[in-house]
């Protein structure tokens, strides 16, 4: 099963600091599944469209809206 990266962006934590999120999608049974994980591949929970958690720390992450979502138009096929 392998994870396509269909978009990245921007969110921050309540101290300011800056995350890169990139979100995957994945096919599993014929449903698509969306994921979400840090650069440095730490998983991430998605709350709602602008709020987002780190699933080991529970850090709670904003969008960051100057930096919308960028969608990939070259799909990288990540393993999982």
């Amino acid at each position: 099963m392998a994870a396509v990266l269909v978009g990245q962006f921007h969110a921050r934590d309540a101290e300011g600091r800056v995350y890169s999120v990139h979100e995957f999608e994945t096919v599993v049974e014929g449903h698509s599944l969306t994921t979400y994980k840090l650069a440095i591949g730490d998983r991430v929970t998605k709350i709602n469209d602008n709020e987002f958690e780190l699933i080991q720390s529970k850090t709670l992450l904003t969008r960051d809206s100057e930096t919308a979502a960028a969608k990939k138009t070259d799909a990288l096929v990540t393993p999982e």
